[in-house]
């Protein structure tokens, strides 16, 4: 079973953050920088990698559209957490059939496994599994 959590890209995530927790109500939870990234670019050292937030008592993502330009479609993913690896990886592999693989699903230095593909009805998904516990 998997947890859905909308997946916004911004021009100003922060800013957009504030809009909707000032319309709806709610807090931001969470905010990592490319700053905070183990070899981060200067120019984009301020740029949010990912907000976790709270708008109306809906969990919602977002981040700094870094890479590519905002087009009205392309800035909202769903994201699907899945509490297994086996789980994700059956899940990536099977929406990805006839899509495009935008980052392979891979461990990553935050601790999931993570990975982003447009299936091929162009809606984009970001797969993930649950940090563990320390």
């Amino acid at each position: 079973m998997a947890k859905l959590t909308p997946y916004l890209f911004s021009e100003d995530a922060k800013a957009q953050a504030d809009f909707y927790i000032g319309a709806l109500g709610g807090e931001i939870i969470s905010v990592m920088t490319h700053g905070q990234l183990p070899d981060p670019e200067e120019a984009l050292k301020d740029k949010v990698l990912h907000l976790s937030m709270v708008a109306a008592g809906i969990p919602i993502f977002m981040c700094d559209a870094a890479f590519m330009p905002i087009h009205r479609g392309n800035q909202i993913h769903l994201s699907l957490e899945f509490a297994t690896e086996s789980e994700a990886h059956e899940a990536f592999g099977k929406l990805a059939e006839g899509g495009q693989v935008r980052h392979p699903l891979q461990p990553e230095f935050w601790g999931t496994l993570f990975g982003q593909l447009e299936d091929k009805y162009g809606v984009n998904w970001m797969i993930t599994t649950e940090a563990k516990q320390a």
